[in-house]
């Protein structure tokens, strides 16, 4: 075969550009006959060359799709790849070859994809995409719920068994880890960013792919959405409370099964062009409001005539339903206490409130400088606050 020219120009038309710790895809193959330059195509842009042999490869491309394949060459009729879709950290392999003009077909369109064991994969791989996680029924709405589709996950970030300290979670590229170690949950009550922002998460298992680094067993790479050419935008309220609970097991009554619990989460998302072809942006705000208490324990009641003061005065318990032997007399006794001599004040003591919210923010902006190089910029915002009590040790004198 003589030495050939090759030019590949791929069109972005739907949602894409995901990044990760291996944050773009690529496009390799081999095309055989004489070949040439290509006909230019709006939209996100990508070029090479054959070798000698005729062997091309695509590096750092933007994930997703449909894309569009388009290769020509003198005295060669053009060929169109159609709807290839390029996964998260993957190598799609496209081989063709060129005829002359009365012997071709005037379009081919790819539908299929290859193998999961071929050469291009470094490692026990699962893809979760969009489409997935909005299908897939959740409660919590949790990346770790959706990391359970590959078969080593299951337990939050615990990937083969391993501790899910060792894993490494990023977005865009960017760590997300709890990076004090204290537990494997991800900061942000598990969610630094919203489901709804993103585009394509990747669950790696020891991987032998050396751009994949700073963990042991398992990694997660997720990818937030970029806009496009057309204006979209989503409006979603979720809502779960109490009355979506069993409050019995074999038709018994369990006690307090139905105490008020519920959560609410709103949000948006918003995306589109700035500059048609050349500049785009996309958005999201969700708000997760979770109103509970810190302690559903409640002081017991004592006869006011009857209790003494300055003696601890014991009420009677009831373990079902909450009620504690200590009484409502001593605790407000100590809440007076301190109140009289260090001028602190206690608060509550009976359903105390502990309401609970998580604010996340995320906006990104793509500019496709020129057919070499695009930009991708992100800033999100995440402030969770939750209620946990003192653990077992957080106190002096010994364990509780």
């Amino acid at each position: 075969m003589k030495k050939s020219l090759l030019t590949l120009v791929m069109a972005l038309f739907a949602s894409v550009m995901l990044m990760a710790q291996v944050t773009t895809s690529a496009l390799s193959g081999i095309v055989t006959d004489d070949l040439g330059p290509v006909i230019g195509v709006t939209g996100t842009r990508y070029g090479t060359i054959t070798n000698e042999k005729g062997a091309y490869a695509i590096r750092g491309m933007r994930v997703g799709g449909p894309y569009e394949v388009i290769i020509s060459y003198v005295g060669a009729k053009t060929q169109k790849f159609e709807n290839v879709t390029l996964e998260l950290g993957e190598t799609f392999n496209l081989n063709t070859k060129l005829s002359e003009d009365t012997d071709l077909l005037e379009e081919v369109v790819v539908v299929g994809t290859g193998s999961k064991f071929s050469s291009e994969r470094t490692g026990a791989t699962t893809n979760i995409k969009a489409s997935q996680m909005t299908a897939m029924p959740t409660v919590s709405r949790s990346i770790t719920e959706f990391t359970r589709l590959s078969p080593y996950g299951g337990d939050g970030m615990t990937f083969g068994g391993s501790d899910g300290r060792t894993a490494n979670f990023t977005i865009d590229g960017a760590n997300f880890n709890n990076n004090f170690g204290l537990n494997e949950k991800l900061p942000g009550g598990g969610n630094p960013v919203s489901i709804d922002a993103i585009e394509e998460m990747q669950v790696v298992i020891s991987p032998y792919d050396l751009s994949q680094t700073g963990f042991v067993g398992g990694g997660v790479n997720a990818v937030t959405k970029s806009g496009t050419n057309t204006f979209k935008g989503t409006a979603y309220v979720y809502h779960r409370n109490e009355n979506m609970r069993g409050d019995a097991v074999e038709r018994e009554q369990i006690n307090s099964a139905r105490e008020k619990d519920q959560q609410t989460t709103y949000g948006f998302t918003l995306g589109g062009p700035i500059i048609k072809d050349k500049l785009f942006f996309f958005t999201n705000f969700e708000m997760v409001n979770t109103p509970t208490i810190a302690n559903r324990w409640r002081a017991s009641r004592v006869n006011p005539s009857k209790a003494v003061p300055g003696q601890m005065n014991l009420g009677e318990a009831e373990a079902d339903n909450y009620i504690s032997r200590t009484s409502d007399f001593d605790l407000q006794q100590v809440s007076s206490y301190v109140s009289k001599r260090y001028g602190y004040e206690t608060g509550p003591f009976t359903s105390f409130p502990a309401d609970e919210s998580n604010k996340k923010f995320l906006i990104r902006l793509d500019w496709n400088i020129n057919s070499n190089h695009h930009l991708a910029v992100r800033y999100n915002y995440t402030k969770n606050r939750i209620w946990n009590a003192p653990n077992a040790s957080s106190m002096d004198g010994g364990t509780r």
